[in-house]
């Protein structure tokens, strides 16, 4: 997977690393991660390590960023209720690219070139002391904790799924 450092999306996402101070290292996968299995899979780890950048559409179109973990679906009834919304929004790739930056499968949950409007962090994730999250590209994840998500992306801890 030559190259794939040099990505300005991994770049991006690198740069968002370094700016909220989360000392992981993106880690290169032989194998995709475009799903939570493939990347826990290829990283040796529970699926439910897995922190998945799921992206909604809420009314007028504003982005909501979901960071869930793998070890569940979103619920989008739950979060819906959770936020106030008849339902949540379906995002296509392309309006994904759009308001990340970064193409599904790749999605990383800092580094955005639009900021999402708002950010849900799963609670499950807090079960782990380490969770890898993607980096801008579906063969690069970096590791980081539910404390340092929380607080780099100034996402709401939530129940976001069973």
């Amino acid at each position: 997977m030559e190259g794939v450092l040099e990505k300005a999306a991994v770049q991006r996402a690198q740069a968002a690393l370094s700016h909220h101070q989360m000392p992981g290292q993106i880690k290169v996968l032989s194998d995709s991660a475009r799903t939570a299995a493939e990347a826990a899979a290829a990283l040796g780890i529970e699926v439910g390590q897995i922190a998945s950048s799921i992206v909604f559409k809420l009314p007028e179109d504003r982005p909501l960023l979901v960071i869930t973990s793998g070890r569940h679906r979103v619920d989008t009834h739950i979060v819906a209720h959770l936020l106030n919304v008849e339902k949540l929004g379906r995002a296509d790739a392309d309006y994904v690219k759009e308001v990340s930056g970064y193409s599904v499968g790749g999605v990383a949950p800092v580094g955005w070139i639009n900021s999402p409007a708002t950010i849900l962090l799963d609670e499950a994730l807090n079960d782990y002391d380490i969770v890898w999250a993607a980096a801008g590209h579906p063969h690069a994840v970096f590791p980081t904790s539910f404390a340092e998500l929380l607080k780099a992306t100034g996402a709401t801890p939530a129940r976001v799924g069973d």
